[in-house]
């Protein structure tokens, strides 16, 4: 039986796979691996010569607006919470546009986010505000060695994918193919706006979940951990921002479990049930309200 050239080169990468089931990560930071981070920052600066136009800047929203949805709606709630079915095809397609936003593979995503729900705010919690501090929280735990490799345990569920194992194994394939293409289309000035400046503010609104959730906002629900509901950080996220209402039903698509709860992402997701494009949305169960 012939083996797929895809799953063979993911398989041979495979051999180099750090196996991460027991590690919380570490505060020793790699600057080397780190390096292509800061540069991406920097890069921002460019605009001062490269200058803006209309296009530059719709461009760059656009991108934002297309890539939040992939992480939010696809990363999050589909590759890490399970809370909507969907066909192999868009989920090739949403993992591709999520891991255009340079925010590592799927498999990576995923793995962590779950770890995070099974430990939150607990000395396992890789990037807890309460036990790190709120920039390790927010970014520094992205830095430490302990966190690069991706803990296949947690993820075995979508792990049996080639196409996302790929993704994941080179994550840096898509964010390069955009900024060339993005190149093609209006030059560097498309670039460092649609590109550089687009991922870095996407970047920062969709880590303020790790930090800011946990310490601004209201609670609903008496957790485990220090989540909190924030009506400015659910706008900033497409409805990201009801973590509260998150950490108690993580399995609910709906992150706003009220009408005046806006969650951009979750309406997304319902008009792409209409399309038939996902299915099985994950209600929010009725214990949440009689808890509330």
């Amino acid at each position: 039986m012939k083996t797929n050239p895809l799953k063979k080169l993911v398989l041979w990468f495979d051999t180099h796979a750090v196996d991460q089931s027991t590690m919380t990560g570490t505060s020793h930071v790699d600057w080397v691996r780190v390096l292509p981070f800061i540069v991406v920052h920097l890069a921002c600066f460019a605009v001062i010569w490269v200058g803006w136009s209309v296009a530059a800047v719709s461009v760059a929203v656009g991108l934002f607006v297309v890539r939040m949805f992939a992480i939010t709606g696809f990363y999050h709630r589909y590759f890490s919470h399970r809370s909507f079915s969907t066909s192999r095809a868009a989920q090739f397609v949403f993992a591709v546009l999520g891991a255009a936003a340079a925010q590592r593979g799927p498999l990576w995503w995923a793995a962590h986010h779950r770890k995070h729900h099974r430990f939150a705010d607990t000395e396992q919690d890789v990037h807890s505000p309460r036990q790190h501090g709120f920039w390790w929280a927010h970014m520094g735990w992205i830095t430490a060695p302990g966190n690069f490799p991706t803990d296949l345990a947690q993820v075995k569920d979508f792990e049996r994918y080639p196409e996302l194992r790929f993704l994941d194994r080179f994550d840096v394939l898509v964010p390069l193919l955009l900024g060339i293409a993005l190149f093609l289309m209006g030059g560097w000035q498309f670039v460092i706006w649609g590109f550089f400046v687009s991922t870095v503010v996407l970047f920062h609104s969709t880590c303020v979940i790790n930090s800011l959730a946990h310490m601004m906002g209201r609670r609903r629900y008496d957790t485990k951990d220090d989540s909190r509901n924030s009506l400015i950080l659910a706008l900033i996220t497409f409805g990201e921002g009801w973590h509260n209402n998150h950490h108690k039903h993580p399995g609910s698509t709906r992150m706003g479990f009220y009408w005046w709860e806006i969650d951009i992402t979750y309406y997304m997701l319902w008009l792409l049930e209409k399309c038939r494009v996902i299915w099985d949305l994950n209600p929010v169960p009725r214990r949440a309200y009689e808890a509330a």
